[in-house]
C-alpha cells in the first residue's frame, strides 16, 4: 500500500454537508446513522458537526461485510427467513418520537453475488418484512432523512478492478465529493443553486399537469400514466415534521408517482442494477394495464423474477424520475454499481412502493387514498435506470396532447 489518503478536508465538507443540507437536522434532534464499518472516519465527522448543530444524541448502528456473509456461509437454514424486526419496530419509534435518519452507503455492491440466490431471496423477504415501521416513516417523509456514500474498499474494487486497491479508494472518494458537489469551495452555496434549478423543472411539470409521460428509444416504447393529483419534487424537500432537507447526495433527478394501473408498454433497462449484492442487467419488460407481464435479464434474473413476486405490488411502478443525460454522474463515465449514484445519471423508474409525499394538497394522505389516486404499494422500492442519450419523453395532457420533454436525452424546455 502507498500514502495515499483520502482528503480529510473533503470528508469533512461531506459531513458538514450532510448535516446541515442532506438531513437538515435540528437543535434537539436525535440522529440516528447505519453505516458500514468501514466508514467510520465519515460517521465521525458527522457525530461532530451534528453536535455543533446542537444534536441531542448521535446513535450510530454499523455492519460488517464478512459477518454478513459468515450468515450465508454459516447459519442454520432457517435463519433465512428472520430478521431482525425488534430493531426495526425500535427504528419506528424513535421516528415517530422525530429522530432524524441519516444511512452511510458504501458497501460492496455484489457482496451476496456468490452466494446461495435462493437464502438471498429469502433473507431479502423477511428484512423487507422487517423493515416495514422504518420504511413507512420514511417513504410517508414523516422525518428529515439522507443518504450520503462511503468509498468501501471492496465497492472501489468493483468500480476500478484494474487499479490498486488504495488508488481505486481514492478515486472512488473523489468520484464521491465530485458527484455531492463537496469538492467546492463553499458546498452549502452549491447545494442552495443545485436545489434552485431543480425547483424550476418541478414547478413547470407542475404547471404541466401531465397526465402521462411517452418514452421512445431502443427497445422501449412505453406510457406511463401519472397518479391522480400527483406532485412533481426534486432536490430539498420539506417533511412531515416541518424540516427542509435533501433525502439524496447526490441527486440530479425530479421524480412524481405514478399510476399503478396505468402503465403500457416496454422497457429496458440502460445500466446494470445492483440489488442487494446481486447485479442485474439487461433488464427487458413489458407492462399491461400497469403490472409487468413479461421480465428477462442476460445477468441476475433469477433475482429479478423473485423479486417481482415479493409481493401485489412488486410488478408495478411506484416513482417515476427524470434525469438529463448531461448530469455530472452519466458525464463522469463511471458506472457505481450503485443505486444512489447511477439512479442520477439516467431518469430511472421505481418497481414497488410510492412515495405518499409527492401528491398535491394534504401531506399526511391515508393508505387508502393513496391507493384511489393510483399510488403502489408494496414492501420493495427498487430503482432502475431506463435513460440515456437515446430516449425521448413527452408529456400527454389531459386531451390527448404532446409536448417535448426531453429530446435525446436531455431537457427539451
Amino acid at each position: 500500500m502507498s500514502d495515499l489518503k483520502i482528503d480529510e478536508l473533503k470528508i469533512d465538507k461531506l459531513a458538514n454537508l450532510a448535516v446541515k443540507r442532506g438531513v437538515g437536522l435540528q437543535k434537539g434532534q436525535n440522529l440516528l446513522i447505519t453505516a458500514p464499518i468501514e466508514s467510520i472516519p465519515l460517521v465521525r465527522k458527522i457525530a461532530e458537526h451534528a453536535y455543533r448543530e446542537g444534536a441531542n444524541i448521535v446513535t450510530p448502528l454499523f455492519t460488517d461485510s464478512d459477518i454478513t456473509l459468515s450468515r450465508f456461509k454459516f447459519a442454520p437454514n432457517e435463519s433465512f427467513d428472520t430478521a431482525t424486526d425488534w430493531l426495526y419496530n425500535g427504528m419506528g419509534e424513535a421516528f415517530d418520537n422525530n429522530t432524524a435518519r441519516m444511512a452511510i452507503a458504501g458497501d460492496d455492491p455484489m457482496l451476496l453475488s456468490k452466494m446461495d440466490p435462493e437464502k438471498v431471496s429469502r433473507a431479502n423477504k423477511a428484512m423487507a418484512k422487517a423493515y416495514k415501521p422504518a420504511r413507512e416513516r420514511i417513504t410517508e417523509f414523516k422525518i428529515n432523512w439522507n443518504i450520503v456514500s462511503w468509498p468501501g474498499s471492496a465497492w472501489a474494487s468493483r468500480v476500478f478492478p484494474d487499479l490498486p486497491l488504495d488508488e481505486a479508494i481514492v478515486k472512488l472518494a473523489d468520484a464521491i465529493f465530485d458527484a455531492s458537489r463537496a469538492s467546492v469551495d463553499d458546498p452549502i452555496q452549491a447545494w442552495d443553486d443545485h436545489n434552485e434549478k431543480l425547483r424550476i423543472k418541478t414547478k413547470w411539470l407542475n404547471e404541466q399537469n401531465f397526465a402521462a409521460l411517452q418514452y421512445n428509444g431502443p427497445n422501449t416504447d412505453l406510457k406511463i400514466g401519472l397518479a391522480d393529483e400527483h406532485e412533481w419534487m426534486g432536490g430539498a424537500s420539506k417533511a412531515q415534521n416541518g424540516i427542509i432537507c435533501n433525502p439524496n447526495i447526490p441527486s440530479e433527478e425530479v421524480f412524481t408517482t405514478p399510476h399503478a394501473y396505468k402503465v403500457e408498454g416496454k422497457v429496458s433497462s440502460t445500466k446494470p442494477l445492483s440489488y442487494q449484492g446481486t447485479l442485474i442487467d439487461n433488464i427487458n419488460v413489458t407492462f399491461k394495464e400497469g403490472k409487468i407481464i413479461e421480465s428477462k435479464a442476460s445477468k441476475g434474473e433469477e433475482v429479478l423474477q423473485k423479486v417481482l413476486k415479493s409481493d401485489e405490488g412488486a410488478s408495478r411502478i411506484g416513482e417515476v424520475a427524470l434525469v438529463p443525460h448531461s448530469s455530472p454522474i452519466s458525464q463522469s463515465g463511471i458506472i457505481f454499481y450503485n443505486t444512489l449514484f447511477d439512479e442520477n445519471a439516467a431518469s430511472h423508474i421505481a418497481l414497488g412502493q410510492c412515495y405518499s409525499k409527492c401528491f398535491k394538497g394534504d401531506s399526511d394522505l391515508s393508505k387508502d387514498e393513496i391507493s384511489k389516486r393510483g399510488g403502489n404499494s408494496s414492501m420493495i422500492h427498487i430503482d432502475w435506470m431506463i435513460g440515456s442519450d437515446q430516449i425521448d419523453v413527452d408529456g400527454i395532457d389531459k386531451n390527448g396532447n404532446s409536448i417535448p420533454v426531453f429530446r435525446k436525452g436531455e431537457w427539451a424546455n
